[in-house]
C-alpha cells in the first residue's frame, strides 16, 4: 500500500499531525450489501471495530459474514481527527486501519465476528502484519460496550493459550473502549469489490479459535 514513512512507535498526542473538522465524505450505500455506511442504523443493529492489517481485505472478510448488515474501513485508535490515508500512512497520527463492522446479534454473535478477526490475521506481530510495515497495521478492536470489552477480554486470553500450545507469540492486539471512528476516503470503501484483484494481505496463523464460537452469545 502507500509508501510512506514506517513509523513503528506511537506518537505523543503533542506530536501528532493537527487534523482537520472537516469529515470525509464516503458512499451513501455500501456496494455489497446496499446498505448505509453511517448510523444511524436499524434498532437492534450494533457496531464493533476491528484492525487487522490493510483494511482492504478485512472489509471483504466481514462483509461475507451473514448477518453483517454494513462493513466501512476508516482510522482509529490515535489522536489526528479525520485523517488522510498519507497522513495515517506516516505513523504521525496514531491511527490504525480499521473496519467498522454493524451486525444483527439476532443473527451473528459478537464472538463470531472475534472467530473472523482472530483467525484472519496474526495478533503477534505488534506494529506490522505481514510485509506491511507501521503503527497504522497494529492489531486492535474496538469495543464500544462493557459487555463488548468482557468478551474481547476473554476472547484474547483464550486464543493466547491456543497460540501458546502452537508455539507461537505473545498477542499484542489492544483492546479500546469507545474510541473515534474516523471515514477514510470514498475509494477505500469496499476496495475490493471495485477491484476484484487487488491487493488483499490477510493472512492467520493457522491455529483455530474456539470451534464453539459460532454458537456462544455476546454476553
Amino acid at each position: 500500500m502507500f509508501g510512506g514513512k514506517k513509523q513503528v512507535a506511537m506518537p505523543e498526542a503533542d506530536q501528532a499531525l493537527p487534523g482537520r473538522h472537516t469529515v470525509m465524505e464516503v458512499p451513501s450505500r455500501h456496494a455489497v450489501l446496499d446498505a448505509p455506511l453511517r448510523p444511524p442504523f436499524p434498532e437492534g443493529v450494533e457496531v464493533g471495530g476491528m484492525a487487522m492489517g490493510c483494511f482492504w481485505g478485512a472489509e471483504r472478510l466481514f462483509w461475507t459474514v451473514p448477518g453483517v448488515y454494513t462493513t466501512a474501513v476508516g482510522y482509529a485508535g490515535g489522536h489526528t481527527a479525520n485523517p488522510t490515508y498519507e497522513e495515517v500512512c506516516t505513523g504521525m497520527t496514531g491511527h490504525a486501519e480499521t473496519v467498522l463492522v454493524a451486525y444483527d446479534p439476532s443473527v451473528v454473535t459478537y464472538d463470531r465476528l472475534l472467530q473472523a478477526f482472530w483467525e484472519g490475521h496474526d495478533p503477534t506481530q505488534g506494529m506490522r502484519q505481514g510485509n506491511d510495515v507501521g503503527t497504522q497495521y497494529r492489531s486492535m478492536l474496538l469495543v464500544w460496550s462493557d459487555p463488548q470489552r468482557k468478551a474481547a477480554q476473554s476472547a484474547l486470553q483464550e486464543y493466547q493459550s491456543s497460540l501458546l500450545q502452537s508455539d507461537r507469540g505473545d498477542i499484542t492486539t489492544e483492546i479500546i473502549q469507545g474510541a473515534e471512528f474516523y471515514y477514510a476516503e470514498a475509494y477505500h470503501q469496499q476496495y475490493l469489490a471495485h477491484n476484484p484483484d487487488g491487493y488483499c494481505g490477510l493472512a492467520g496463523t493457522g491455529v483455530p479459535y474456539r470451534p464453539e464460537a459460532q454458537s456462544r452469545s455476546l454476553i
